[in-house]
């Protein structure tokens, strides 16, 4: 394995792709987009950005038209203020569904990402056609992972440095792949954490790790058991948000799912397993085996 994490750049430069900003419900939001084909919607996870695809973004768009995009309150689209909590989210893909002419789309989420996937496909069963849940964590509310991330994160923003943040992005990382996270990858989210009300909005995403609001929003069987888009759940040996027992209780909730576990990755599997990642999707999307990876 290589002790230096590979940069971004020539990895997109032979795929075609935009960055735009949308309009959706007056929140402007920035998207990636490449590819054609079905299209494949990329949530990533608090506090996080569409750059936590760019590993994928080449591979993916060859058979799906990939749209990655900030939340809101993320990264660079706005940061209205309010809480950001579950249905704020979902309004917002949503919106961007209908902002892009799109009727309906495969969803895959990651972590944050996963939790407003799986919450949109209850709620609009008739937009998603596959769901795909990587590493939706922390699936039983344990209040030391919730205070973990409100503080680890409040503090890569409040005290906004390269050695903040790149505690919190190692903190999502396997052992084993935290040389991949690069100087690149901690200065683009230290551009992103220091913006002009950085701070108010990450107090606003982090709204979902209080206990009094989890209770609403929290995973839970009486809500994910009406998913009926076929999941995909993608769990893994290293996560620091959850155990594979939780992973085993979320996929006998939601009818019919598939459950898999990735061994030597994080939180982060789209980024320390990219080529791992990607082959599931092709698998689980098109059903077609696209051989195997050597992640």
């Amino acid at each position: 394995m290589s002790d230096a994490a590979p940069p971004i750049w020539p990895q997109l430069m032979a795929t075609a792709f935009t960055q735009r900003f949308v309009d959706v419900g007056g929140v402007s939001t920035r998207i990636l987009e490449a590819g054609d084909g079905p299209p494949l919607i990329l949530l990533h996870g608090t506090g996080g950005h569409a750059e936590a695809y760019l590993r994928n973004l080449a591979a993916l768009s060859r058979r799906f038209h990939v749209i990655a995009y900030d939340m809101v309150g993320h990264g660079f689209s706005d940061k209205p203020d309010h809480p950001y909590t579950l249905d704020v989210y979902a309004d917002q893909l949503g919106g961007l569904l209908d902002a892009l002419g799109l009727e309906r789309a495969h969803i895959s989420g990651e972590s944050l990402g996963g939790w407003v996937a799986a919450w949109f496909a209850d709620e609009h069963p008739e937009r998603v056609d596959r769901l795909i849940l990587t590493t939706p964590g922390n699936i039983v509310g344990k209040p030391e992972t919730m205070r973990t991330i409100r503080e680890s994160t409040m503090r890569a923003v409040t005290e906004a440095s390269p050695e903040t943040v790149r505690v919190r992005l190692e903190w999502l990382f396997a052992p084993e792949t935290r040389h991949l996270v690069s100087e690149e990858l901690v200065d683009v989210r230290l551009a992103i954490y220091s913006l002009p009300g950085a701070e108010q909005a990450m107090r606003n995403v982090l709204v979902l790790q209080e206990p009094d609001v989890r209770a609403v929003f929290g995973w839970a069987e009486s809500w994910t058991s009406r998913i009926r888009a076929p999941t995909l759940i993608i769990w893994t040996s290293d996560d620091p948000t959850g155990t594979y027992d939780e992973g085993e209780l979320l996929a006998s909730w939601i009818p019919g799912s598939t459950l898999v576990l990735l061994e030597g990755a994080g939180h982060w599997p789209q980024w320390e397993i990219p080529e791992t990642f990607d082959r599931l999707h092709f698998e689980f999307l098109l059903d077609q085996p696209q051989g195997r990876s050597s992640d």
